[in-house]
């Protein structure tokens, strides 16, 4: 049996069929374990690590940083048994014609493709499956494809190796060959080694928040022990780092300058979050009949209720934000008027007990909206730690796919940008969504006199197929009335 196993691209689930690379987390050359991660993949939905379903030792990266890759694609090839002597491969370097080496018979004849079944076990990646299927990330069933490859603005573009005639270098399966490019081996991320690759000069093993937390707060990666599986590098790691440093050097903020070609025009390539955000929202606007209502609000009670729960000994260690009081708002509205919580199915609507909060959050890779699950359900605190943990999970790029799959309503917080408010476009398969605008202060008409008052505008737009004006403005109008008064809508209600 070969001991050099090719690693196709998973399948990732949620009808995903493709990634793109952003970052190989090792190189040629470079003794992986079991189950590390070795690259991350951009799709439609979320940045993932793909782990290693072998350890070994990387022979050969066939896709460069920045290539989209169909599901079933090969991406790396594994030598898993090193230490059983040399195995003749093809360099890495480049000849001085700039032609890529050609491979030798030997080596080519030594690359296995993996096989469906038998190499691991059941329920590890690539491990039998129901069926006689291959077991992949999510699902099952990658199929066999070409990758499609989007060059780099300004990146060298790779020659073609010279091949002699007659002679056919693709890898040999069987009897018949199968054309799989090797590529040079990447450099791999400054993002995964930090400033350096340490003292040692070996890989240093960190996921991609980290090594951005890193980066942010000046720590040398090289420098930390790792005390993760693996010995990989903790948040909790890098902030020990710093804690015990001397000096630590401020963050730089990293502003990306347009690039603009000869014609003064910059064309970006629709892909990924963008892509998918695209055609859901265009899909959404031009199948549900939107209409938008406005309520502003004096939310002055609300702020004061906050800043009590800051101040009590349980909630100290708590984040506690408007947010938090507008979703308490949604859910409690819910639970008045349930037809708001639907979907329109056709020929009928679906009405839904659960409340999936969707909540949207912008991020570098674009416009996300994971969801808190079974939301009416939790208490309170809760809800806080729940809206705590999705956004920070949104903001270091580790949002699931399955997060933000089945949401039932949605909260956009336009008001974090300093805007009032805005008529937002509803998630597919939902009715309602509710952007919350800035909090400011504002002159009111306060118990017959003008005062300086804290106020917000609310904008609910909803699905008129469900929800008439009747039902959407006693929605709206409940949400506003908790905001108003928290205390008494939470006497009242419960």
């Amino acid at each position: 049996m070969s001991r050099i196993k090719t690693f196709n691209l998973p399948d990732l689930g949620e009808g995903l069929t493709e990634g793109e690379i952003l970052a190989w987390l090792v190189k040629v050359g470079d003794t992986i374990e079991l189950n590390q991660p070795i690259v991350e993949v951009e799709t439609a939905k979320a940045a993932v690590e793909i782990p290693a379903k072998w350890a070994g030792q990387v022979q050969a990266i066939h896709h460069p940083e920045g290539t989209t890759v169909e599901v079933g694609t090969p991406i790396i090839a594994i030598d898993t048994d090193p230490g059983a002597g040399p195995l003749e491969a093809p360099s890495t370097t480049a000849t001085p014609s700039g032609d890529l080496p050609t491979p030798s018979a030997a080596s080519l004849a030594a690359v296995e493709l993996a096989p469906a079944e038998g190499m691991v076990e059941p329920g590890l990646i690539g491990g039998a499956a129901p069926g006689g299927r291959t077991a992949v990330l999510v699902g099952y069933g990658p199929r066999t494809t070409a990758a499609k490859r989007r060059p780099r603005k300004n990146a060298p573009v790779p020659a073609q190796p010279a091949t002699p005639a007659g002679v056919d270098h693709g890898v040999v399966v069987g009897d018949k060959p199968a054309a799989i490019p090797t590529i040079p081996a990447p450099q791999v991320h400054d993002r995964r080694d930090g400033a350096s690759g340490g003292a040692s000069g070996g890989a240093v093993l960190a996921k991609p928040p980290v090594r951005k937390l890193a980066k942010d707060l000046g720590v040398d990666l090289g420098t930390v022990t790792g005390s993760g599986p693996l010995g990989s590098i903790t948040r909790e790691d890098v902030h020990r780092a710093v804690n015990g440093a001397v000096a630590v050097a401020e963050p730089l903020a990293v502003t990306t300058a347009p690039s603009f070609g000869a014609d003064r025009e910059q064309r970006i390539p629709v892909k990924g979050v963008r892509k998918l955000t695209a055609e859901n929202m265009s899909r959404s606007a031009f199948t549900a009949p939107h209409v938008t209502e406005f309520l502003t609000v004096d939310v002055t009670r609300a702020m004061k209720a906050l800043d009590r729960l800051r101040g009590r000994r349980e909630w100290r260690d708590v984040r506690v934000s408007p947010l938090l009081l507008v979703a308490k708002a949604v859910l409690l509205a819910v639970r008045r008027h349930p037809m708001v919580n639907s979907t329109w199915a056709g020929d009928e609507i679906v009405v839904k007990e659960y409340v999936n909060l969707g909540i949207a959050a912008a991020t570098e890779r674009g416009l996300i909206v994971p969801n808190i699950k079974d939301a009416g359900r939790l208490s309170l605190r809760e809800l806080a730690d729940s809206l705590t943990d999705l956004v920070q999970t949104a903001k270091s790029g580790r949002t699931s796919p399955a997060a933000m799959s089945g949401g039932t309503l949605t909260i956009t917080n336009v008001g974090v940008f300093g805007v009032d408010t805005g008529t937002p476009i509803l998630p597919p398969g939902e009715s309602a969504i509710l952007a919350f605008g800035a909090v400011r202060e504002m002159p009111w008409v306060h118990k017959g006199k003008v005062k300086v008052r804290q106020v917000t505008t609310l904008g609910l737009s909803f699905d008129h197929r469900i929800i008439d004006g009747e039902l959407g403005s006693k929605f709206l109008r409940d949400i506003g009335d908790f905001l108003a008064d928290p205390e008494a809508a939470l006497l009242a209600w419960t």
